[in-house]
């Protein structure tokens, strides 16, 4: 296992796939790195890989106001994706972009052991917990492995397509809180104040 500093390192210059070549930045990935909850989504998008960071277009300030609702957010979760650099148009990441990437996702899960993963939309979920999950049968609810809760539900950009899709991804957002309280994780508000 890599420290954060060779971890980052590494990823930054990475050349393992084609995405390389048409990346304006690595998105490595933000927020506390001791963190209890990670999110984690299939890969960037275009103001994504022009700033650098998860989350940061339409669908990351859909995915901010989703955390808020469960006093979450970038202050005490960890975001990341499955693969680092844009793919061309948005597309899904390639079976084998996956395969090259997947390896800086588990050495950060290794770095932070969260105590829950949530997957945002059906890529990551068949990456992380099932080759099968259906997201439309299964999101909200929960798998365990190696001591991590894990879940999925509706990634923002397909609930920005589908508004009829919020009301679900609003209980599946709760069954997380119920999932923080019943675990008894210590999660802090911006200012420092436990709010779990």
């Amino acid at each position: 296992m890599l420290s954060w500093e060779e971890l980052e390192k590494n990823c930054m210059e990475c050349r393992n796939c084609q995405l390389c070549q048409t990346r304006t930045n690595v998105v490595f990935g933000v927020g506390p790195r001791d963190a209890d909850i990670m999110f984690i989504g299939e890969g960037p998008g275009e103001q994504e890989d022009l700033q650098g960071e998860p989350f940061v277009g339409a669908a990351g300030k859909l995915l901010d106001d989703m955390m808020s609702i469960i006093d979450l957010g970038r202050h005490n979760s960890y975001i990341a994706n499955i693969v680092k650099c844009r793919p061309p148009h948005n597309r899904d990441p390639e079976p084998e972009e996956q395969d090259a990437c997947i390896g800086y996702l588990r050495n950060q899960v290794a770095l932070i052991k969260p105590k829950i993963i949530v997957c945002l939309g059906r890529v990551a979920a068949k990456r992380i917990i099932d080759p099968e999950f259906r997201i439309t049968k299964q999101h909200g609810t929960w798998d365990q492995r190696g001591g991590i809760w894990m879940t999925a539900i509706y990634h923002p950009s397909a609930l920005l397509r589908d508004a009829s899709k919020r009301p679900e991804t609003f209980d599946d957002l709760i069954f997380i809180r119920k999932k923080i309280r019943e675990l008894k994780l210590r999660i802090l508000d911006a200012d420092g104040n436990r709010v779990y």
